[in-house]
């Protein structure tokens, strides 16, 4: 039988200087508030962003799934609690808005994916998957131009819906 791994230690990643600015470099910005932030680092196979937190020294280095980072720094790390998920209002997987999260669990997250994802257009529809759009969208940002990359984005999320329909955001 294996030992379960130690808690992360959200306060003090979140409360890390070096690791709040290696998240923060890593965000690109919409022009908006209430436009998603998207992730431009490192993506898993789940489209969520994961960096590398903490310190080695500290003995708090640790891979880390970067919404849940964000969550801690912009949130506090108080509603962090065992069976507590960083839930995606937006449903993109590496949206890094602090406004776009809520605190749940991992049944209310299935049971917003099972409503959601045959939405035409939707994010949760998209033929690449979260993955995939998340990878589309940063590579997107990356190679555009400056100014350029919300019509960069556009493209990237269109791709990602041959038929060329597309959900609104309901908020």
């Amino acid at each position: 039988m294996t030992a379960p791994a130690p808690a992360v230690p959200w306060n003090a990643l979140a409360a890390d200087p070096a690791t709040v600015e290696r998240y923060e470099a890593r965000v690109y910005r919409g022009p908006g508030p209430t436009d998603c932030h998207w992730w431009l680092g490192a993506i898993s196979d789940s489209g969520h962003g994961k960096l590398r937190a903490g310190s080695r020294p500290a003995g708090t280095s640790r891979v880390v799934s970067v919404h849940v980072l964000g969550y801690a720094i912009h949130h506090g790390a108080a509603d962090l609690q065992p069976g507590a998920i960083v839930r995606h209002k937006c449903d993109e997987a590496s949206c890094q808005n602090p406004g776009h999260w809520l605190i749940g669990d991992r049944l209310q997250n299935i049971v917003d994916f099972q409503a959601r994802r045959g939405l035409t257009g939707h994010a949760l529809a998209d033929v690449r998957g979260a993955a995939g759009r998340a990878v589309a969208v940063r590579d997107a940002i990356l190679a555009a131009a400056p100014g350029e990359e919300p019509a960069a984005i556009a493209a990237a999320i269109a791709a990602g819906h041959p038929s060329g329909d597309r959900q609104d955001t309901l908020w």
